[in-house]
């Protein structure tokens, strides 16, 4: 079902830092560019990552459970699809952290495209995808 299995428990230490990746701002042109199918509630995402991605909700999606989702660009009909699970839940300000836990088929290689041109997209000055792509493999800048 998937080139990527990220079913691994995360350790203590690597849980605790919270930016050991970089993630991205799910938007572009300060509107949601990125959205989640989970089961049929469509929501967008906060942020996205090689790893997961955050989302709003009053709850954590499926109650902490593993669930499948569907990832879609806004205009665009490309679909990754794969496994998550939540991970952390903050519930004062509503949002839930989603770890991947499979992408199925080519999910990684076409997410890692993903990010790469959201970097270009988002960029304030000229980037090459060379560099896009380094600061999408590289660790968090924040």
């Amino acid at each position: 079902m998937s080139d990527r299995d990220a079913s691994a428990q995360p350790q203590a230490a690597e849980a605790a830092e919270r930016r050991r990746i970089q993630r991205f701002l799910a938007q572009r042109r300060g509107q949601p560019y990125l959205w989640g199918m989970i089961g049929s509630e469509r929501v967008a995402l906060r942020d996205i990552s090689v790893d997961g991605f955050a989302i709003d909700v009053t709850a954590p999606p499926a109650g902490g459970e593993p669930f499948d989702f569907v990832l879609q660009r806004e205009g665009v009909p490309d679909q990754i699809r794969g496994r998550a699970q939540a991970v952390n839940f903050i519930a004062a300000t509503g949002q839930a952290g989603c770890r991947f836990l499979v992408l199925e088929g080519d999910g990684a290689e076409r997410l890692r495209d993903w990010l790469i041109a959201l970097v270009i997209m988002n960029a304030s000055v000229r980037i090459s995808e060379k560099d896009a792509a380094a600061i999408v493999a590289g660790p968090s800048l924040i």
